[in-house]
């Protein structure tokens, strides 16, 4: 990375504006293209200095409040098969394989969202009756304690 990157992830650190032509901003800030902003983020992204360069929605902003953990027993077997499936829905926002214990027998995670505790565990039936597990849990957030990025 050169100085120029360095100086341009700081810029967007925090976020991006919400105008029409945020890259063209940065480039004034930088002295350079719009072109060059973009093709910089691509190049960090595919030599892995970044990992994603993404919108962060503060959904407890818009009213949904409603979080929970939904810990799945899938066989082995199918993990990969459901794992898509659950990652198809729109409320799932993270889904993820892990290892089971002796005491600790789920081996998927998919965090959802929704407005009510009630319609956070109408989505997990749905998701169960899609993809034939039966076995889970739902552990519901209490608070939020800290949402923030990585900091250069």
């Amino acid at each position: 990375m050169d100085k120029t990157d360095v100086e341009m992830l700081k810029l967007v650190q925090d976020g991006i504006p919400l105008i029409h032509s945020p890259f063209r901003h940065l480039a004034a800030e930088l002295g350079t293209s719009e072109q060059e902003v973009v093709d910089r983020l691509k190049n960090l992204q595919k030599a892995g200095k970044i990992r994603r360069f993404a919108a962060s929605i503060g959904h407890r902003a818009l009213g949904i409040t409603s979080n929970a953990m939904c810990v799945w027993n899938v066989p082995n077997e199918q993990i990969e098969k459901v794992g898509a499936i659950m990652a198809e829905f729109s409320e799932v926002t993270h889904c993820y394989e892990r290892p089971r214990y002796s005491d600790w027998p789920y081996n998927l995670f998919t965090m959802v969202h929704s407005y009510t505790h009630e319609d956070c565990e109408k989505l997990a039936f749905r998701i169960s009756e899609a993809t034939g597990i039966k076995e889970y849990t739902l552990f519901f957030s209490e608070r939020e304690f800290k949402k923030t990025g990585v900091k250069l």
